[in-house]
Order: C-alpha cells, then structure tokens, then sequence
C-alpha cells in the first residue's frame, strides 16, 4: 500500500540574503533613474527609446543572420560545435565595439583629447590588437580540444 502525500506549495523566493541583495539593487537602480531623468529626462527617454529600436530593428536581424549562416556554415563542414568558438570572440569584440564605438571612430577625439588631454588615436589599433587576440586565444583552444579529441580516438583498423 502506498501513502500520497499532497504536494506542497513554495514561493520561488531564494535565500533571505538574495532577497535583501534583490531589494538593494532596485533601490539603487530607483536612486539612479532618479538622479538621470532629474534634469532632462525628454531626451534620456528618446535615447532609451530610439536604442531599443535600433537594436530590435537593426542590430538584432543583422547579427541574427550573420549567426545563422555562421551555422550553416560549421553544419556543412560538420562541426557545427565549433561554431562557439567563432561566436565569442566575435560578440566580445562586438560589445568593445558597441562600447567604444565614438572612441574607436574618432567621432569625439576632439572632446576626448579637451577633456582628458590625451589623444584617441590609438582606440582603432588597440581594438583591432583585442579582436585579434581574441581570435587567437579561441583558435588556441580550439587546436588544443580537437588535438585532445584525436588522441583519445583509438586507430581505425586497418
């Protein structure tokens, strides 16, 4: 004979640690909205709205695409697992480009250079050198897995 028990019910809430961290940060993310849209917050909206556009209208299908044909590309060479090591660089090089675009662009090198006294040359070199070693440190341990994976195949008999 078996005994049902009736399922309890629990909230999702975590620890009363995470649950005074959670609280912390909305209070400070309050005090900071706060604080930004205090002096114009028209243009910090129209900003915020115009981001989100860009990056739902435009940016989203255009990385979208290039990841799907990154795929389809690693599909037909048969390793499609590799493709992570394509992607990683290639999205932290993009969030240092999304970052530091004006720098990298010299859009603002005069305002940079007035209000630090230092040249922006250099973002453009140094972003390329970061991407670069990026590609370089994946490529790296890509070798190094598919090398562990041939050594661990046993020969295929003869």
């Amino acid at each position: 004979m078996t005994l049902v028990t009736k399922p309890t019910l629990r909230l999702p809430l975590g620890s009363p640690l995470q649950i005074l961290l959670l609280c912390c940060s909305f209070a400070l993310t309050g005090y900071a909205a706060v604080r930004l849209l205090a002096d114009d917050w028209f243009t910090v909206a129209l900003w915020l709205v115009g981001a989100a556009l860009l990056h739902d209208l435009v940016l989203l299908p255009l990385y979208a695409t290039a990841d799907r044909v990154l795929l389809k590309g690693f599909t037909a060479l048969g390793r499609r697992q590799a493709a992570g090591y394509v992607r990683v660089p290639a999205a932290l090089s993009a969030l240092l480009l999304l970052v530091w675009f004006p720098l990298i662009g010299g859009a603002v090198a005069d305002r940079y250079r007035s209000a630090t006294g230092l040249s922006a040359d250099g973002f453009l070199g140094r972003w390329l050198l970061i991407t670069a070693a990026l590609f370089a440190g994946s490529a790296l341990v890509f070798a190094v897995q598919v090398r562990r994976a041939t050594k661990r195949r046993p020969p295929a008999p003869h």
